[in-house]
């Protein structure tokens, strides 16, 4: 049976190469039109993930090393250099810089994807290599599915990634939950996951949070995991929701939308 690291590495080896085939076929019209992203074009998606690729690739290189993670420093220049690129050599360079990362993963032997430790940088402690591989493949999986949906309305986070980055999914609302919007309300959600016949409490209060199924919710959200790990991330716009999710009680999906406003 394959571990949760070889699982994550080889969920980020699938998306790595699907998404490399959409880059590579991309127009410069396409390059420069809006992502799911709100305030970056698909160019400056690709941007992102591939200066985050080799800041991750970074950290990986210099936990093998024995070093420190890479100050702030470094990674302001790596930020620096892919927005300085333009559209077109971002798709040049995202596949090849993204290439680095995965075969860095893939390198590792079964002893260090089992005990190797690695300093992310702005953890409390330094992280195994599966949970390492699985920040990585939030970030990724995320907005792989921001380029690809502005291509496609109908594209979904990549089946592969959703169950893993679900493990992580509420460690998302310390940072993006906003529960103030409720003006003080608080309820009890019933989350029902229609695919996998599943149920969890979704406790909205301040700090919001994800648990067993409440014995006496104030309402249910019925949706699939992939739409709910969408809503948890803000990517379950009005454009973005399928026509199965649905919700009863006192809080609306407009009302969600707003305490999960993305990144």
């Amino acid at each position: 049976m394959s571990s949760r690291a070889d699982q994550a590495i080889a969920a980020l080896r699938k998306g790595h190469e699907d998404l490399t085939t959409v880059v590579r076929g991309l127009t410069s019209e396409q390059l420069t039109s809006p992502s799911a992203a709100s305030e970056w074009d698909i160019s400056q998606v690709i941007s992102h993930l591939g200066s985050g690729a080799e800041i991750n690739l970074e950290v990986v290189r210099a936990s093998l090393e024995g070093r420190p993670a890479p100050e702030f420093e470094f990674n302001k220049g790596v930020w620096a250099r892919w927005d300085g690129m333009t559209p077109a050599e971002r798709a040049v360079e995202f596949p090849v810089a993204n290439e680095r990362l995965v075969e860095a993963y893939e390198a590792l032997d079964a002893e260090q994807r089992a005990s190797h430790r690695i300093d992310v940088g702005w953890m409390p402690e330094p992280v195994d290599v599966a949970t390492s591989a699985v920040l990585r493949l939030t970030e990724f999986g995320y907005h792989d599915w921001d380029v690809r949906v502005a291509l496609d309305p109908s594209a979904t986070l990549a089946p592969e990634a959703a169950a893993l980055i679900d493990e992580r999914v509420e460690g998302l609302f310390g940072w993006i939950a906003k529960p103030a919007y409720l003006d003080g309300r608080t309820a009890d959600l019933l989350v029902t996951l229609t695919d996998l016949g599943e149920q969890r409490g979704l406790r909205l209060a301040d700090p919001v949070t994800l648990g067993p199924a409440p014995a006496s919710p104030d309402g249910e959200l019925s949706l699939t995991l992939e739409a709910f790990l969408r809503l948890a991330a803000g990517r379950l716009g009005p454009q973005y929701t399928p026509s199965d999710v649905k919700i009863t009680g006192p809080i609306a999906l407009d009302d969600l939308r707003a305490v999960f406003p993305g990144y």
